[in-house]
């Protein structure tokens, strides 16, 4: 299939989980994919990235050491994207990475994701907490800094500081999650 073809099918991709989740074990069956996929989500411009987004968010759910070849791109231009539609699912793929970063079970992720992808991330999920982002990739983004704050000593003050500034302003989804995150930063 050319990127042109995962193009066209991609105009096939909608909310339902079962769509998302066809498309994604396309990829997942057929690895070749998974550049030109990332090329579509990184044309920011296009409405379609959106959908692109969505496959390599379920692409990933289901396989995410799929995505280690491709850490490098992803990483160098996940900060460009800013369709709401496509951001809450990259930042989604962040905290994936990041959590298995930190899992207690071993995973080809841990050796893969380096110095340099986690300062990308990290960068990326400040820029998320501070600009007008929706709830998701703000949640995403907290829970993804509060982990990689076990290594990084000054991303939990600074956490700490947007958390509490905009707590008041936030809805009600922002609130819940940054208690539970500031109650575990303070411990």
């Amino acid at each position: 299939m050319t990127k042109d073809q995962l193009y066209k099918e991609l105009n096939f991709v909608n909310h339902s989980g079962e769509k998302r989740l066809k498309y994604a074990h396309l990829v997942i069956d057929n690895p070749e994919l998974i550049t030109p996929l990332l090329d579509i989500v990184f044309d920011v411009d296009d409405k379609i990235s959106c959908r692109a987004a969505w496959v390599l968010e379920f692409m990933c759910g289901e396989q995410l050491e799929a995505l280690i070849p491709h850490l490098d791109v992803f990483t160098s231009h996940m900060a460009k994207v800013h369709l709401d539609s496509a951001v809450r699912p990259v930042a989604k793929l962040c905290e994936y990475l990041i959590k298995a970063n930190y899992s207690k079970t071993d995973n080809k992720i841990k050796t893969h994701l380096t110095q340099p992808h986690k300062e990308k991330i990290i960068e990326a999920c400040f820029d998320w907490m501070i600009t007008d982002e929706k709830i998701a990739p703000k949640a995403y983004a907290m829970h993804s800094l509060f982990l990689l704050g076990r290594d990084y000593d000054w991303i939990h003050p600074e956490l700490a500081i947007i958390l509490e500034r905009d707590y008041e302003i936030q809805s009600a989804g922002f609130k819940a999650r940054a208690r539970h995150i500031l109650k575990k930063i303070k411990r």
